[in-house]
Formats: C-alpha cells, structure tokens, sequence
C-alpha cells in the first residue's frame, strides 16, 4: 500500500486538479501521478521524463529505449517501473526472461545497470563501445534519461506507489534485484 495518498479527482484542487483534469482527458492517469499530483512543482519535475523519454527515443530507438530502461528498472529493483517495461518488452514482442542483446543494446544495458549500481565505476572501456555508436550530445541524452529513469524509480520505491491495475496480471514477472543483498 502507498506510503501517501493517490489522490482521485474530486480530492485534487488548483494546479493538481488541473493537471489530474488533462491526464483523465487524456485516459493517462497511473498510480505514479497520482501520487505526485499531491504537488503541483513535484509532478512538474517529474513529467519532464517524457522530454527525455522523447529524445531518447529520438536517438537510440523505440525498442533499444524500451531495453534501456527495462534494464535501470530491473536493475534499481522497482517493482512499478520494471512491470510497466516488462509490459512494453512483451509488446516489442520479445520475452523479458530471455533477453538476447545485440554489441549495441548490451553497451546500453550494461551502462544502465552499471549507472544505477556504482555511477562512479562505470569503465571507460565501455564508454569506448558507447562511442562507436553515438556522439556526445547523444550520450548526454543517453545518461541523462537514466537520471531521470533512476529518479521515477526512486520515487515510486520509497513510497511505495501501487502497482496499476493493468500490470497486476504480470506481477509475478517482477524478480526483485539481488546485487545490492551484501551491500554493507
């Protein structure tokens, strides 16, 4: 159960309800923003996600996006943002259990759970294979989004935040992480 309130519509008023208001017009209200939306400025920062969501798709791709993201989720163990790309995985039409990676997709992978497990350590070696793919405006836009991914993670963790409805068929999907269990 959530740590705070998922507020419904008629609990919302100002700014949270104007924003709840788009969001149900827009058939886009999750648990997620349910809880933010018990501030304004907080739910504002946190959209900015679909910028760099946007852009990163822009330059990596739907499917390698999706991959990416499925790995800072998977990795950073939150139960709400893994279903939601479990999900997405499934509608690539792949199998989240058995991942098979291109050269690409594994320098993406590997530096989104090497950011979430120790972003001080990741090698230069595998910013080397970054490279031979992208340019640094597009790593800048690469690593920036698994800030933003760490944080919607972060988010929903801490508080707990319900899994939604249409993720609950595969919840049993979800394999917490296990890497962090010797961390002293």
């Amino acid at each position: 159960m959530a740590r705070v309130k998922l507020l419904e519509l008629e609990e919302t008023t100002g700014a949270e309800k104007e924003r709840y208001e788009e969001l149900a017009g827009r058939n886009a209200v999750t648990n997620m923003k349910r809880g933010l939306l018990n501030d304004a400025a907080t739910y504002d920062a946190y959209m900015a996600w679909y910028t760099s969501w946007k852009r990163l798709v822009e330059v990596i791709g739907e499917k390698d996006a999706v991959l990416y993201a499925h790995a800072i989720s998977t990795t950073n163990s939150c139960q709400l943002c893994s279903l939601f790309f479990i999900s997405d995985v499934k509608g690539l039409g792949l199998d989240p259990a058995n991942l098979q990676y291109d050269e690409k997709e594994t320098a993406l992978t590997d530096l989104g759970r090497a950011i979430v497990k120790n972003p001080t350590a990741v090698s230069d070696e595998l910013f080397d294979t970054l490279k031979k793919f992208w340019n640094d405006q597009e790593i800048v836009v690469i690593v920036g989004f698994a800030g933003q991914m760490i944080a919607t993670n972060n988010f929903n963790s801490v508080l707990k935040i319900d899994v939604d409805q249409r993720l609950l068929p595969i919840i049993d999907e979800f394999k917490p992480a296990t890497w962090r269990e010797n961390i002293k």
